[in-house]
């Protein structure tokens, strides 16, 4: 396997404080995250809202400094000259190298792209950064030629696309300083269904010609199943279960997993669903040792949920049943998950 991104127990705490601003407590957006990301390949990142899925991702671009752990980088994106491969530990200079070979789509296209400036100078933006001005005119217009675009597009505003093209002037700028990897942060939840099979396959043709490395950041599974190679379930801060996608969506062990699977659209009438009941538990550790677990037990909440159910031969899984932290335990080859 040739590792292009290797992430070791990586951390992400945020501060709560109190009204005389001493720390209470800490929010852990992200709580020892291990993955390691396959060069040419997709790598997928589901999970519910603040699961911690765009924190890693600002973490991996160096937005927010991690609290503890480590990215480290592989020769191809930091060249065989640094010596130095931990991306928390690379100097201003190398930082700005390591920008250059990563590129980001986000998630609103309209909010990604400021709508005071013309397409031209929003796709060539990253050139003059970093001082790749030379015939930098026919660049745009071959970035936008790849994104099925052309140089009739070069002199308008955001305003005047779709959301498609729109994205499609996202991913081309994205794609400027010839990147070795993409962050895809839910690149067509903001889309029409249409539009979405459009961009996705643009996607897929991207990689091939240019061998890029995808990290696809999504809630929709549908999505994810046609996208990744490799997939990876987040749920508050931490890794549950990692496998092959394939492998994945046909024997998943966590109870998590198995909840967001059942909740995937499909005209199958007697596909199993699986309901998870009560309220997502806060991700605040608080410092006062009384207070810092997690509720392992059955709240009231969740008892009423499951009367109201009984009897209707609905499957279920409580959100307090996964409290409970459990080591990552390996299923089969390439397939890992936090079950006892």
């Amino acid at each position: 396997m040739n590792k292009i991104l290797t992430i070791q127990n990586l951390k992400k705490y945020f501060p709560v404080k109190n009204a005389w601003g001493s720390d209470v407590a800490f929010v852990k957006a992200l709580d020892g995250v291990d993955l390691e990301i396959e060069s040419g390949k997709t790598f997928g990142i589901v999970g519910e809202s603040g699961c911690g899925k765009t924190t890693l991702m600002r973490t991996l671009l160096r937005l927010v400094e991690p609290t503890s752990g480590s990215v480290i980088l592989s020769e191809q994106i930091i060249g065989d000259k640094v010596t130095n491969n931990k991306l928390e530990e690379l100097t201003s200079e190398e930082l700005r190298k390591f920008r250059r070979q990563i590129g980001v789509v986000f998630q609103d296209p309209m909010g990604a792209l400021n709508p005071r400036m013309i397409i031209k100078d929003i796709v060539s933006e990253p050139l003059v950064i970093h001082g790749k001005t030379g015939n930098m005119r026919n660049r745009v217009i071959e970035l936008l030629n790849n994104v099925g675009l052309g140089e009739e597009h070069l002199y308008r505003y955001p305003h005047e696309f779709s959301g498609g093209q729109r994205q499609r002037i996202v991913i081309a700028r994205a794609l400027a300083l010839d990147p070795k990897i993409l962050v895809l942060d839910e690149p067509t939840s903001a889309l029409d269904v249409s539009v979405q099979a459009q961009i996705l396959n643009l996607l897929n043709d991207l990689q091939e010609k240019y061998d890029l490395t995808y990290i696809f950041i999504s809630h929709d599974l549908s999505v994810i199943e046609y996208m990744c190679d490799r997939l990876a379930v987040m749920y508050l801060g931490k890794v549950v279960e990692e496998a092959d996608t394939e492998k994945l969506f046909s024997n998943p062990q966590h109870p998590y997993t198995k909840a967001l699977l059942s909740a995937t659209p499909s005209f199958d009438k007697d596909k199993e669903k699986i309901m998870i009941l009560g309220d997502v538990p806060s991700p605040i550790t608080y410092l006062d040792e009384s207070k810092a677990k997690l509720a392992t037990e059955m709240t009231e909440q969740e008892k009423l949920e499951i009367k109201a159910i009984e009897g209707k031969g609905i499957d279920y899984i409580v959100r307090s049943s996964l409290n409970e932290v459990v080591p990552l335990v390996q299923i089969s080859e390439g397939h890992s998950a936090r079950v006892k």
